[in-house]
């Protein structure tokens, strides 16, 4: 179970006013909708300990993500990005590819193969469909996590997430998408 409690979060050296409570549990599809796509997107990286919250706390299982707990806690989740904004030295966003997911230090007692690869792909869509999006999700699950997270899941993921959710995962989505919000089992207006 992930927890929210009255959460506010830092944002650009202010604090944003409204508060979010929520609870995700296993074997559910939890959707973030409403507000704007960069908002939703800070409350995931907010789970993932990678964004302040002001006031209010997060917890997995019980356990709060703190500063000083969120690298061990990240190790429970997995995360599927939207993309990454071009600041600073970044032009041109260039997804990870498997391999160097499954090359982190953290990642490397993972089993992992091309053909599992191909396997957890087929599962999402026809081959025809897959992108890097679809890639990084399927990598993303074959990491074994307890906690997924998925920004801006594209419509074909639909189905595949719910099945991530009954095989026993928290699943949480931030979409604004009607096919990703309608298979939703709890939709949370952000």
């Amino acid at each position: 179970m992930l927890e929210l409690n009255e959460v506010c979060l830092k944002t650009d050296n202010a604090i944003d006013r409204h508060t979010l409570t929520m609870i995700a549990n296993e074997g559910q599809v939890t959707c973030l909708t409403g507000a704007t796509a960069q908002h939703r997107t800070q409350l995931l990286l907010a789970m993932l300990g990678l964004t302040p919250v002001a006031t209010g706390y997060i917890s997995i299982d019980g356990e709060p993500v703190t500063p000083a707990s969120s690298h061990r806690m990240r190790r429970q989740m997995a995360y599927v990005p939207d993309g990454l904004p071009a600041h600073g030295e970044v032009i041109v966003y260039e997804p990870p590819t498997a391999q160097d997911v499954f090359r982190l230090k953290v990642n490397r007692q993972q089993h992992y193969s091309t053909e599992l690869l191909s396997k957890e792909l087929h599962a999402i869509a026809p081959q025809e469909q897959w992108d890097d999006r679809l890639r990084l999700l399927a990598t993303a699950v074959l990491l074994q996590r307890h906690v997924l997270l998925v920004d801006n899941p594209p419509a074909t993921a639909a189905s595949y997430l719910c099945r991530q959710a009954e095989a026993g995962r928290v699943v949480i989505v931030s979409s604004s998408d009607e096919t990703i919000v309608s298979m939703a089992d709890s939709v949370i207006e952000v």
